[in-house]
């Protein structure tokens, strides 16, 4: 095992890992205007049979939920072990650039974007970033990173023909690996609020453990410099969690701010459901195309902190172009709550 790997979630982790396995980073990318949205996801998959194995890069429309899946050989995956530095075939990705050079599948993309103010989550002595103490586990399903919660655009894409300019816009990089996606699970993102340099992630899901499983979530919400966590590993509890045809309502409590920050905080959100395309996810078998994700969605949030005496809201607003996906075994994590 790579022994500085649970502090550097934006390498690569699966060198020396058996199938099945999967690695993958995924980059969204809004121009200015908001009129051009996309999922830019690069990974590799070992199946138990080589011939399954393969490297990919998947690209997402998020406005017309158009999604195409470039596969490549498993050669074709090159990565360092020590930096954030990922080549699938001629497509180059940094922590705080891209480069791609697609030409298949009927899709064409090419150009180069550079990134600016790049925002990971904070890793500490005790913490693997998003995960908390979970990222040192060595027996967890899948491990999640936040490689930058926001950050500038520089740069220009060629997109079938027409030449796309990115600069002025704003990105956001995450990644995920291990051996598959939970079984259930709601995930969402959105960095488009008034308050540029604000944005929120948050996904709850059905976690494996000692042959059981429970319902853990991760919420960050970077504000005005000021990361508030609310986390199964922080001891923050959710209040209210359901979904109807066309919304997701949660809220949640905990010690949520900075260390020494005794306060506790309500994070209150409301995402509005869309269309959007159909993009592969693994499992431990292939990866499959299952999961609907939209970058058309949009999510009013109100965190509020809860000290007596200091009682107040700290922030509310409303994100917009988010992603957002909701998959598999719904009724277990809604489970217990109204709605």
């Amino acid at each position: 095992m790579n022994l500085i790997a649970p502090w550097k979630p934006g390498i690569y982790h699966g060198r020396r890992q058996a199938a099945p396995y999967f690695e993958g980073w995924y980059f969204k990318l809004v121009n200015a205007a908001g009129d051009r949205r996309m999922a830019v996801i690069p990974g590799i998959f070992k199946h138990e049979d080589p011939a399954d194995s393969h490297a990919f890069v998947q690209v997402l429309d998020g406005v017309s939920g158009r999604a195409v899946y470039h596969r490549y050989p498993v050669e074709a995956f090159r990565a360092s072990e020590r930096l954030f530095d990922v080549w699938v075939g001629p497509n180059h990705f940094q922590a705080d650039r891209l480069s791609l050079t697609i030409d298949g599948n009927g899709q064409r993309v090419r150009g180069d974007l550079r990134f600016d103010g790049v925002t990971p989550w904070p890793v500490g002595p005790l913490s693997s970033g998003v995960m908390g103490w979970y990222g040192f586990v060595p027996f967890m399903e899948c491990y999640h990173g936040v490689l930058s919660f926001d950050h500038a655009i520089h740069g220009a894409l060629d997109i079938d023909g027409e030449a796309v300019d990115f600069t002025g816009g704003r990105g956001y990089i995450e990644k995920d690996w291990g051996q598959a996606f939970p079984r259930g699970y709601i995930w969402m993102q959105t960095n488009h609020f008034a308050q540029p340099g604000t944005s929120l992630t948050a996904s709850v899901a059905l976690i494996p453990w000692l042959r059981r499983a429970f319902r853990g979530f991760i919420v960050g919400l970077w504000h005005a410099g000021t990361l508030y966590r609310f986390a199964t590993y922080t001891g923050a509890t959710i209040e209210a969690l359901h979904l109807t045809d066309t919304h997701v309502h949660w809220s949640m409590v905990g010690k949520a701010g900075p260390a020494g920050d005794a306060a506790r905080y309500r994070l209150a959100i409301e995402a509005e459901r869309a269309e959007g395309g159909l993009i592969r996810a693994p499992d431990r078998h292939a990866m499959v195309a299952r999961i609907v994700e939209s970058l058309t969605a949009t999510v009013e949030v109100r965190l509020t902190r809860l000290a007596p005496g200091d009682e107040g809201e700290i922030f509310s607003g409303r994100g917009r172009w988010a992603g957002l996906e909701i998959a598999g075994d719904l009724p277990s994590i809604l489970d217990g709550y109204a709605g």
